[in-house]
């Protein structure tokens, strides 16, 4: 193996790569500007729309309760309900979202209530439909309180002090540090956000050194060139491996900064103490993942060179690649899962092993062990696609496929 020409043809590959509008919007402007204005302008909007859905003054329905004049005056001063008249076709209403949920009363609930009788009320909602969960929120609180109010009242009238109510009390108190509890929430995040941005920083020139070459009729003149075939492939191979890392080192230099300017922004409000919150973790734990991704990114960048390998024209190729990116990101959103641990078993399956070591990592917790067989297995995973890619180059019927 020739590592001068190695070197002779990942430059070249660079070079022509760089030089390319379309790398550099695909390498540089989208991790630096659409990615972070996409993912914190996302964020934003999801939280104004959030804030503002819980605060609006829901229309709810109340059916029932003819007789109950004491409660349905209750709801009417309710300062988080706005009553609409009753209809028969209430279900009808809540799904065409004229009103957001309804509450169902028996006819005699006040009097039910006085004779210390149970008495039964049904919330009707759109499950799923966020502004209809706030409301029956809304009104399930109101009952609840209704209900507390009169056991407060029946016990004072019978004389029995309120705190056999509450006859101990419960408090929850968090004892793991910020960095464990932002590391627990970004090691599941980071590997499926890498694995992305590896596979988009990749794709187009994986597709261009290769599809690409046989689209323009340049593979054969390349192939005349005193270079082996071995060296060809992997002076490509970095060319590809190089803009995939340089696709998530910029992206994660553009969201750093985007983080801080955001909390500068946004100083004293909620959304600056969360982002305070989640840009306190472990930095030795993102290392640690970075290094855990070093050898996901050059098998991905392989895989995706066999494909442009295989493929007869560059719009084969992206129409394979769209497939190729489901598949490689099922495995790091089921890694994001509850209750999926690290064990020796998942420690040997591709693209899954390093989403599960990565929440680990990040909380700083590092089972070694395990972590020399994930690093392990992902070199070797790596190794065998770089191979198969380096066979792909050997191969006349695959350069050459018509």
């Amino acid at each position: 193996m020739n590592l001068h020409a190695i070197r002779i043809v990942f430059g070249k590959e660079l070079r022509d790569s760089l030089r390319d509008r379309r790398t550099i919007l695909s390498m540089i402007v989208v991790p630096v500007l659409a990615m972070p204005l996409l993912i914190f302008g996302f964020g934003m909007f999801a939280f104004k729309t959030m804030t503002h859905a819980a605060q609006e003054v829901p229309a709810v329905m109340i059916v029932g309760g003819e007789n109950s004049p004491e409660v349905l005056a209750a709801l009417r001063t309710a300062k988080n309900l706005k009553l609409v008249p009753a209809a028969d076709d209430f279900t009808n209403a809540i799904v065409a979202k004229r009103v957001r949920a309804v509450a169902e009363l028996p006819a005699d609930f006040d009097e039910l209530i006085a004779r210390g009788e149970k008495a039964e009320v049904k919330i009707y909602e759109y499950q799923g439909e966020i502004k209809s969960g706030f409301a029956a929120e809304n009104l399930n609180s109101f009952f609840q309180n209704l209900r507390d109010a009169k056991v407060r009242e029946n016990l004072r009238g019978r004389g029995v002090p309120l705190e056999v109510l509450k006859p101990f009390n419960i408090q929850r108190q968090n004892i793991a540090p910020p960095a464990k509890v932002a590391g627990n929430l970004l090691g599941g995040l980071l590997p499926y956000l890498i694995i992305t941005l590896c596979m988009l920083g990749a794709m187009y020139v994986a597709t261009d050194v290769t599809a690409g070459e046989k689209e323009r009729g340049t593979m054969e003149t390349i192939l005349c060139c005193p270079v082996g075939r071995t060296e060809l492939a992997l002076g490509k191979f970095l060319t590809v491996l190089t803009a995939s890392a340089g696709t998530v080192v910029l992206s994660f230099l553009s969201m750093g900064a985007t983080l801080q300017i955001a909390r500068r922004l946004l100083t004293g409000s909620a959304p600056a103490q969360a982002l305070q919150n989640l840009t306190t973790f472990d930095v030795w734990g993102l290392a640690g993942v970075c290094l855990m991704m070093l050898p996901v990114a050059a098998m991905l960048s392989a895989a995706l060179l066999m494909v442009g390998l295989f493929s007869k024209s560059f719009r084969e190729a992206q129409s394979y690649g769209g497939p190729l990116m489901l598949v490689v990101l099922m495995p790091a959103v089921a890694g994001i899962l509850p209750g999926v641990e690290l064990n020796a078993t998942l420690a040997v399956v591709p693209l899954l092993n390093v989403s599960v070591v990565c929440k680990e990592v990040m909380t700083g917790t590092w089972h070694w062990n395990l972590i020399l067989l994930i690093f392990g297995s992902s070199c070797l995973y790596a190794a065998a696609a770089l191979a198969a890619t380096v066979w792909m180059f050997h191969r006349e019927g695959v350069l050459f496929r018509s």
